[in-house]
């Protein structure tokens, strides 16, 4: 059985992530060419480092510090998945919160964590008046195949932060509420 909890900043340590495999083994990724998205063979493993995770730990760090949500999946007591959202609103208009990283331990997909993750971000998002989820996506075929299911697409605006800061993701949102709140 997975248990999700909301993380606080100080139990964000190194040691958290101590059963978390990263390892995501990458073929194809969507790429846009005049103006078309296209898949390209792109083969490579991405995995994280020590530095990752150090960037890692720093980044939900200062979610938390924030106001934002950190939210973890253990199952067996160990951390499974996590998912992160920022407070401070983006867009024109201010109409989106950050989903800042989503990620599902290599031995724990497929088993629903990033969907119930997904979808308890988008919940918190718009209890915080957010009118979209933005992401900033890996362009892995897998990774955009898991976003277009939960119902995102291209985003009106790009955020240029997240494009220079990884210019290969593909800009993502998501409207809220993701399903009818009652």
């Amino acid at each position: 059985m997975t248990e999700y909890r909301t993380l606080k900043e100080p139990q964000i340590r190194r040691e958290l992530f101590s059963h978390f495999i990263r390892r995501q083994e990458v073929t194809g990724c969507w790429r846009k060419k005049d103006g078309v998205w296209q898949i390209q063979d792109d083969p490579f493993i991405d995995d994280w480092s020590e530095a990752d995770y150090e960037e890692l730990i720093r980044c939900l760090k200062h979610t938390c510090r924030a106001g934002g949500l950190v939210r973890g999946a253990w199952i067996r007591g160990q951390l499974k998945g996590f998912v992160s959202v920022e407070a401070e609103p983006l867009g024109s208009r201010g109409q989106y919160l950050d989903l800042s990283s989503l990620h599902v331990s290599l031995d724990a997909r497929r088993l629903g964590i990033g969907r119930a993750l997904f979808a308890a971000a988008a919940q918190w998002a718009f209890e915080k008046g957010a009118e979209k989820l933005y992401i900033s996506a890996h362009s892995a075929v897998e990774s955009q195949a898991f976003y277009r299911s939960m119902g995102c697409v291209e985003a009106e605006e790009y955020n240029p932060e997240h494009v220079q800061k990884e210019p290969f993701d593909c800009q993502m949102e998501c409207a809220l509420p993701l399903v009818s709140i009652h």
